[in-house]
């Protein structure tokens, strides 16, 4: 293994290289295009053995990933916000179609209004597509999940695509310390693609997704779908050993951080389980709160139980959401809920808190007010708002400005 400094848009690079991906088509959107423009220089430099094709937008570009995947050949493509809601339709086609391929989306909040920064209501608005859906913490996270996606997507008793997402500008364009593996152990570790879709073989069941059905016929294929991606939380633990022992890094289907004495415990994804790590370690250190935290790695299939077993008799938690379900609220705060509900032994209190949207990033301060707030509910003063938004003094004093130059009065 060599060891180099880049960003998480060339560890995704990086990945698809190790991995002998064949074809490539692509559209180009901020902040994922540095991740094809590098692909694209290696194929025509002759250092990728791949067919790259440029599309003239998104929509396409997934329908060419999920016909190329079914012909045989290994496929990757990639996106981002606006790009990937371009693309929903041909998003649940691909799935219903079995086309097992990798699609990296670099999250970025949508439009409008407009932000190049991230949060994640362009990947969790399409959680109901059939996806897989793996979020990375770092840029070694984003190489390690793309070549685990690929081994999980082309599994026999898998065969759906899986879409790895990482955070624009705090991964894309942040240049970490990544372990980047010789190419043997890659191919120890991923096996040659081998097709067996329903559309090539005519005695799978899923073979019924070429015709107009009936609603009895839709109902089982649509379920026979999600019994489907429930097999990926049965074969993970296999698929997390097996990279191990090739490469010595564990992933599992969540990641507990100075969980196993704490009482409180935040609940969070993706890159900004960094900045939360750090919090903890604080709040510990400096407040003596015992405090700890639970990264979700694996959104689809959710993994529920794993879920409770990990918060199972905590005092409190928080859920911080990097989105927004608008009239609703944080998106990933009802999932929890629900995964705890009928269990025994849940945690007494379960608050939901947004933050980071448009990639503002979450301070200490509120890190301490989350806790502060858990540690009123627990005592039997709940607070009044459901659902409450991370917002600082600085935070309001910027709109405010902005008001003033448009001309706005304010109170």
């Amino acid at each position: 293994m060599t060891e180099d400094l880049v960003t998480g848009n060339k560890a995704a690079a990086i990945a698809v290289k190790l991995c002998n991906v064949d074809y490539i088509p692509a559209y180009p959107i901020t902040p994922q295009t540095e991740i094809i423009e590098i692909l694209s220089r290696w194929v025509l430099e002759k250092k990728l053995d791949a067919k790259f094709v440029m599309f003239e937008s998104e929509h396409s570009m997934v329908t060419a990933a999920g016909a190329a995947s079914l012909s045989g050949v290994r496929t990757f493509t990639a996106t981002s916000s606006q790009g990937l809601l371009y693309a929903t339709e041909m998003l649940y086609n691909v799935v219903g179609w079995r086309s097992p391929f990798v699609l990296a989306n670099v999250s970025r909040g949508v439009s409008s209004p407009i932000t190049l920064l991230p949060d994640h209501n362009d990947v969790l608005s399409i959680r109901d597509t059939g996806f897989i859906q793996i979020h990375a913490e770092t840029c070694q996270d984003v190489l390690d999940s793309i070549i685990m996606g690929y081994r999980i997507s082309e599994d026999p008793m898998v065969n759906i695509p899986v879409l790895v997402n990482l955070d624009g500008f705090y991964l894309s364009y942040t240049r970490e310390k990544v372990d980047i593996p010789d190419s043997n152990y890659v191919s120890e570790f991923l096996p040659e693609y081998i097709p067996v879709s329903g559309y090539i073989n005519a005695k799978n069941a899923s073979s019924l997704g070429v015709a107009v059905l009936d609603s009895s016929a839709y109902s089982y294929f649509r379920y026979q779908l999600h019994l489907t991606t429930l097999n990926v939380l049965k074969m993970y633990g296999d698929v997390s050993k097996n990279f191990e022992k090739i490469f010595g890094r564990k992933y599992d289907l969540l990641e507990g951080y100075m969980l196993d004495d704490a009482d409180y415990v935040i609940v969070i994804t993706n890159s900004f389980s960094t900045i939360a790590k750090e919090a903890v370690d604080r709040l510990r250190k400096e407040y003596g709160k015992n405090v700890g935290l639970l990264k979700i790695r694996m959104i689809r299939p959710f993994p529920s139980d794993d879920i409770w077993k990990k918060l199972a008799g905590k005092k409190g938690v928080a859920v911080i959401d990097q989105n927004i379900s608008v009239g609703g609220g944080g998106i990933l705060y009802p999932e929890i809920v629900s995964s705890l509900y009928n269990k025994d032994e849940r945690p007494e209190t379960i608050l939901s808190f947004i933050g980071g949207l448009g990639g503002k990033k979450i301070t200490f301060s509120e890190f301490r007010y989350i806790i502060s707030v858990l540690e009123e509910a627990v005592k039997g003063n709940p607070p009044i708002s459901k659902t409450m938004l991370l917002f600082t003094e600085n935070d309001w004093n910027t709109v405010k400005d902005m008001l003033k130059m448009s001309g706005k009065e304010v109170e």
